[in-house]
């Protein structure tokens, strides 16, 4: 079933669906009147996911927070926050008597250096210290192996859950890791279950002796098990992304609800153009699945009602996410944990990368008007970093290179001046018709040194700046193909990495953020991917090849 498919599907679909009235009462609520509503248990779930070791607050472009940005009231979210409306919550949640749980769906790792440094530490003595009740694994969670993951779990005061991941035995994650929780709620058992998404085992670093089964094929069993059990009110904690989220809805019989994880999509009932939340789907015999998803990187809580019938379904939904806004004060002592293990964070600016046999140029004037020295280092290390993934192309922006190196030693510091935004590598697939038109864009304002500037990888042009903007200046478009280099193919398909910046259409790169298909965000920061490109071709000399002839 596509994704337009399921998610098309309109609220008014289920009315007089198993013998219920559905009651549609506004963008991202339901209602549904049976005759069992006496039996009807009222849940509150909490739900982050794909935090990516924001511990601090963020920008508006999720990096972290400036001094300016927060005198400018523009911090959102990290972990201080995060716990004082969560918090705020559970007390206003309490004195009104209704149960609560709260889940992150995954993706903890990977993101900062705070995960740099601490490999999860910090982040499970944050999850701690507020109570989470249960997380769900991301693929990121295994990002540093399968033994860094299980010292993450054994940290953990909740259980860390997976369904459809399978350890060896030999693996000291098989102990650790569990297929399912169940909570004992307001007197009610809560199931939980988990899947993450199959893709795993080659977008991270699972290991050998760790595999993913089909998610669906796995669920199938799982609900029925749990609710053989005697578990009926099923919450599914997935990290598999929005659009399979709905497929599963669609699929698996006895899901109550999913919260979900890895797309990073915001669903919002107030933010224009967002899917709402929640967003319904219809199971196998009619019944209405309500799906919620926070977006990401800790600028978000989702708050999530449930009521459910005696059987376990979900008769009622409503809540939206909360944006964790400069409204919202930090706890203190949240924060001055933060600040205290920020300390070596400092130390590890100071830390020396690699060693630069000559300079790297990424001045200005170079980097955003013709091919540059950091733009092709940057562009290959890009490549490099995601080659057994079948992605031939980088593009990068000329206005995110900041700064150049100096020959001799280069430091963590160094590198994050060059690339101070926290931007992350994602990967997506677009025709070769809107690669040349994202370049035709990118070289459009090439006289005012606007930011756009492309900076490539893997594919090489002729730029004639002589042409008016947007009427051809882009001409002889080659890509690689091995050693050799072949005229693009307007119609084929080809794997591209960029940065996310530009993948949601920054710098105007709209082509990017409305073509693109199979998106996926790693979540790694380019200024990781640079230093690990520069330490392992030490001592590292940059050239200039002609992918950009003018």
């Amino acid at each position: 079933m596509t994704d337009a498919a399921v998610s098309s599907l309109p609220r008014r679909r289920f009315l007089q669906v198993a013998g219920a009235s559905l009651a549609v009462a506004g963008s991202g609520r339901f209602s549904m009147a049976t005759a069992r509503a006496e039996a009807a248990f009222r849940l509150q779930v909490l739900h982050i996911n794909d935090l990516h070791s924001r511990i601090e607050a963020v920008s508006r472009s999720n990096s972290t927070c400036s001094a300016a940005d927060a005198a400018e009231g523009n911090c959102f979210g990290g972990y201080g926050r995060l716990a004082t409306k969560i918090r705020e919550r559970r007390a206003e949640l309490a004195e009104a008597g209704v149960p609560v749980v709260t889940l992150d769906a995954g993706d903890q790792f990977q993101g900062t250096l705070f995960y740099t440094t601490y490999k999860g530490k910090a982040e499970v003595e944050f999850m701690n210290a507020i109570g989470f009740d249960a997380m769900a694994l991301g693929n990121h969670e295994f990002n540093d192996g399968p033994d860094n993951l299980a010292a993450f779990i054994q940290a953990a005061n909740f259980p860390v859950i997976s369904g459809n991941t399978r350890v060896d035995a030999s693996e000291a994650l098989a102990a650790a890791l569990q297929e399912r929780a169940v909570l004992e709620v307001g007197g009610e058992r809560i199931g939980l279950l988990a899947v993450l998404t199959p893709d795993t085992a080659v977008i991270s670093s699972p290991g050998p002796n760790v595999t993913f089964e089909d998610e669906i094929a796995y669920l199938q069993r799982a609900v029925a098990a749990m609710r053989s059990d005697g578990v009926d009110k099923i919450l599914l904690v997935s990290h598999v992304g929005f659009r399979r989220d709905q497929e599963i809805a669609a699929a698996v019989e006895g899901i109550s609800a999913i919260i979900g994880g890895h797309s990073h999509t915001l669903l919002s009932n107030t933010v224009e153009g967002a899917p709402a939340y929640a967003t319904l789907v219809e199971n196998p015999v009619g019944r209405a699945v309500p799906i919620v998803q926070a977006y990401a990187f800790s600028r978000f809580l989702g708050d999530l009602e449930l009521t459910f019938d005696a059987d376990g379904y979900v008769v009622a939904a409503e809540g939206d996410t909360i944006v964790l806004d400069a409204s919202i004060e930090p706890d203190a002592d949240i924060e001055a944990r933060i600040e205290e293990l920020a300390g070596p964070i400092e130390e590890l600016k100071r830390r020396p990368v690699a060693e630069l046999a000559a300079p790297i140029d990424g001045s200005r004037g170079n980097c955003r008007a013709r091919e540059c020295e950091m733009g092709n280092t940057v562009t290959d290390a890009m490549l490099a970093r995601v080659a057994d993934q079948g992605i031939t192309i980088a593009l990068a922006n000329g206005g995110g290179l900041r700064a150049s190196l100096g020959a001799g030693t280069a430091t963590v510091g160094d590198v994050l001046t060059v690339l101070p935004f926290q931007n992350t590598l994602l990967t997506m697939h677009l025709t070769g018709a809107d690669i040349v038109a994202a370049l035709e864009h990118g070289v459009n304002a090439i006289e005012d040194g606007a930011g756009r500037f492309p900076q490539v990888g893997g594919l090489r042009f002729r730029l004639d700046a002589g042409v008016a903007p947007n009427q051809g200046r882009v001409s002889a478009v080659e890509v690689r193909q091995g050693a050799q280099w072949v005229p693009i193919d307007p119609d084929a398909t080809y794997g591209i990495v960029t940065n996310n910046f530009l993948a949601r259409g920054g710098d105007g790169y709209a082509v990017l953020a409305e073509r693109g298909t199979e998106r996926y965000d790693t979540a790694v920061d380019i200024a990781e991917v640079l230093a690990e490109y520069l330490a392992a071709n030490a001592p590292f000399a940059p050239t200039l090849d002609g992918r950009i002839l003018q």
